[in-house]
């Protein structure tokens, strides 16, 4: 009976009727935004929110090597219309049920079907091959037309200042955001997604895409400085070679003239575009993790384990206090895994170095002992992640999840993919469902935004694609404050995201400079605590040295007691590159956490979601004196206010948190 009315629940109405070429109009549910496709010739789109016009009429394509045009001229045969209102349940994400509703329009031609759907907060297209044999894919046409020259938060590839775009495919996926008109874009770079537009009137628009498993990652570009974006792909590589001196990565020496390789009848990912009124409803849109292929319900995920992670790197294995040499060894390790068990964290993450060289995942530097680590972990209560290269990595995915897995550790972090195009975006496929088969959880560094693979692979953990508090090991001439009341908006959107935050020597603007070894955070101690709050994150790093965490034990074990993943989110109030404020549950608790720029704010956010009843709260917040020294922090607890509004003041590049808990009886 169940299965019966989940059925029911998911095909609410569906008609199906003969169609000519012409114009086809798709409603939101709650009928406040609008996509209106023409048919006529070609194909294109437009959106309106709230009666007002967001998407100029914006044509889309795909072109197969044998001259077929899905979108060209063709004879549409029938428009097919649903509407769908379900709950699906979401593991290892920012809240356990995700409410997916919204109405379709699929229009069936010879060669293809293209799917629109529209919902109260974004609209989707994608294209599905009708065709009976393998084909190749030349070219994809996207385009983004608006009607105004507004203004954009631009992520540029962060490579060539000059040259072709083919020079630039090969990057980090890491970069801040350019705040400019879209005409003043700059034609010698690429950007990469998500990236948002301000539509006027409030309303935004976050452009990515979904559901990419088999096909180039999409870059976009604006070449006539008009108010317009097109899409750009990476050709499919005929060569690639290890990058000479570290062997991490792979790099494109040749490539086709086509961007894919496709099998029949496949579906292309989804195109997307979030919408907000709000610029806070933003930071909890769940659009790529819906548009996402679910996981295959005849495999069992429940083994996948979100957590904290005490990492190495960010600190360069610098402790102190102890009587042994620190560096990649087991001593060094074993103090982590102690530091770990104390706290309660679950994992340890050995970077880089634990291998001779970067080439060989399995000769183990003499130094180390895995075996004994691992073992000594599981009496700790402790797992093990370790770092991959994807030059090595690739070469055997499936023996080094065997091996290791077999050995006892839990999942890998494999860095430096550099890439999306189609072999690259395989790649993460085929780890994620190898990964599985071992049951070991995978976080992607150096590699593009999320998709919505840890929905159809939940093993894949983590994302970096972010510009996170690493840079700031070597970078001083960045804002990093203003990016991370930035990225909740629009990194976020994608999904989760690795950004290694937890740094417990604090700065402020004038006060900060990048050491490499004894690395420091911008911002005040409440930011960095904040963000665990605000950044959602089922593998979360704790970024500093164990022995910097040890001395301030107060701190640590807040920031080990935040969980992971949530049953419920509330996007409470904010605004791109000011401020952000959320709310987070898990079981009978709730976080709030609250980030700002460098600007001092004060705020009182209502907190009318909380169930009836009485509640206590304990509350970090910025010191009085967090603008001279941005480690100053108060820690205070309380009952609840009756009026149920918190009253909050931020420190130039603050932070808050509050913990509400019902009250003791």
């Amino acid at each position: 009976m169940k299965n019966f009315l989940l059925s029911l629940t998911l095909t609410l109405c569906a008609t199906v009727a003969t169609a000519a070429p012409g114009q086809h109009s798709l409603l939101s549910p709650d009928g406040t935004v609008s996509v209106n496709v023409s048919t006529g010739g070609s194909i294109s789109y437009s959106v309106t929110v709230d009666g007002k016009e967001v998407l100029s009429p914006s044509s889309l394509s795909i072109t197969l090597t044998d001259g077929t045009v899905y979108g060209g001229p063709a004879v549409l045969k029938k428009a097919v219309r649903s509407s769908v209102n379900r709950s699906v349940p979401a593991q290892a994400y920012r809240k356990a049920v995700v409410k997916d509703n919204f109405n379709q329009l699929e229009l069936v031609f010879k060669d293809f079907k293209l799917t629109f759907r529209a919902y109260d907060n974004g609209v989707a297209y994608r294209f599905t091959s009708c065709s009976k044999k393998d084909f190749k894919v030349l070219g994809e046409q996207v385009e983004y037309s608006f009607p105004d020259n507004w203004n954009a938060y631009v992520p540029y590839v962060c490579q060539n200042d000059e040259g072709e775009f083919e020079g630039q495919l090969h990057n980090s996926f890491e970069n801040q955001y350019r705040h400019q008109a879209i005409s003043d874009w700059d034609v010698r770079h690429l950007a990469f997604l998500p990236l948002m537009v301000e539509a006027g009137n409030g309303v935004k628009l976050c452009i990515s895409e979904s559901d990419l498993l088999s096909y180039p990652g999409m870059f976009l570009y604006n070449g006539d400085r008009d108010n317009s974006l097109s899409g750009y792909f990476p050709k499919f590589p005929a060569s690639k070679t290890i990058g000479s001196g570290d062997g991490r990565s792979l790099y494109v020496q040749s490539t086709e003239d086509y961007i894919a390789e496709c099998k029949a009848g496949c579906s292309f990912p989804w195109r997307l575009i979030g919408i907000s009124r709000n610029d806070w409803e933003m930071a909890d849109n769940d659009l790529v993790y819906l548009l996402a292929s679910p996981a295959d319900p005849a495999l069992d995920f429940s083994w996948v384990n979100p957590g904290k992670v005490a990492w190495d790197w960010w600190n360069n294995w610098n402790i102190y206090g102890v009587d042994f040499e620190s560096g990649v060894n087991n001593d060094t390790y074993k103090y982590y895994i102690d530091f770990a068990s104390r706290f309660g964290i679950e994992y340890i993450i050995m970077d880089e170095g634990w291998s001779v060289g970067f080439e060989d995942l399995f000769h183990i530097v003499p130094e180390i002992d895995l075996k004994e680590l691992v073992e000594y972990g599981r009496q700790k209560n402790v797992g093990i992640i370790l770092w991959a290269g994807y030059g090595p990595f690739q070469k055997d995915i499936e023996k080094a999840c065997r091996v290791y897995s077999e050995m006892g550790i839990k999942g890998f972090k494999v860095d430096f993919m550099d890439s999306c195009d189609q072999p690259v975006v395989e790649f993460h496929r085929n780890t994620a469902e190898i990964a599985a088969k071992y049951h070991m959880m995978i976080d992607f560094h150096g590699t593009y935004k999320p998709t919505g693979l840890s929905r159809t692979y939940p093993n894949v953990i983590n994302y970096e694609g972010i510009y996170g508090l690493e840079n700031l090991k070597w970078n001083n001439n960045t804002d990093q404050v203003t990016y991370d009341v930035t990225l909740p908006f629009i990194r976020f959107f994608a999904g989760s995201a690795d950004y290694t935050q937890g740094a417990m020597r604090n700065a402020g603007k004038a006060n900060f400079r990048a050491v490499w070894d004894e690395g420091m955070s911008q911002g005040t101690r409440c930011h960095q605590l904040a963000e665990y709050v605000i950044f959602s994150s089922p593998l979360n790093m704790l970024c500093d040295s164990p022995s910097n965490y040890l001395a301030e034990a107060e701190c640590t074990e807040y920031i080990a007691s935040v969980p992971e993943v949530w049953d419920e989110t509330v996007a409470l109030d904010g605004k791109v590159a000011e401020y952000i404020a959320i709310a987070r549950r898990s079981g009978e608790k709730w976080y709030v956490g609250v980030l700002g720029n460098w600007d001092r704010r004060d705020l009182e956010l209502e907190l009318s979601f909380l169930p009836d009843g009485n509640y206590d709260v304990t509350v970090f917040r910025d010191g009085v004196n967090a603008d001279k020294a941005a480690r100053d922090y108060k820690k205070e607890s309380c009952p609840l206010p009756a009026d149920r509004t918190l009253k909050i003041h931020l420190a130039q590049g603050g932070g808050y948190v509050a913990v509400i808990s019902p009250a003791k009886i």
